[in-house]
């Protein structure tokens, strides 16, 4: 998806020791997931519980500074037609507001089938309803940014 607001994967410059920071983003939690730093591997790091926007981005910019992230992958909830669903506006507008805090760009990433592949290895996995609730977001969001780390490795290899 071009979008002003977003770099596109393929314009990511990143060094070999910065991180990608995976981004679920919901209407109560933010699920987050963090790459390694050879940007091969995403691993779901927590679960936010969102308060004020204010607490929610000093949170992430903290992670920023902590994992030296060059970038947050976002999922954008796209509907199963490709076409823009309704929470859309809403995440454009948290990129939005991000922008004027950081300069650490977005890449936003299709998350159609992220939470519904995720709740499957849960359920396979016999996790209660609860344990499932508990995880889900931060899971959801390395699925996330495990398929755009996936993405990047390719574009790597077309370089070479």
């Amino acid at each position: 998806m071009t979008h002003p607001l977003y770099l596109e994967i393929e314009d990511l410059e990143i060094d070999s020791d910065q991180r990608i920071l995976g981004l679920d983003l919901g209407s109560k939690t933010i699920g987050i997931a963090l790459s390694d730093t050879l940007q091969h591997v995403a691993t779901p790091l927590e679960t936010l519980k969102r308060k004020k926007f204010t607490a929610d981005a000093k949170h992430l910019l903290a992670l920023v500074d902590k994992f030296n992230i060059a970038a947050f992958v976002i999922g954008m909830p796209l509907n199963m037609d490709g076409t823009e669903g309704s929470r859309i506006q809403s995440t454009n507008a948290f990129v939005r507001n991000m922008a004027r805090k950081t300069d650490v760009p977005f890449i936003s990433w299709d998350e159609r089938m992220s939470t519904v592949a995720v709740e499957r290895v849960l359920l396979d996995a016999d996790a209660t309803r609860k344990a499932r609730a508990r995880v889900i977001d931060k899971m959801a969001a390395g699925y996330i940014l495990q398929g755009a780390l996936d993405r990047l490795s390719v574009l790597r290899a077309q370089r070479h």
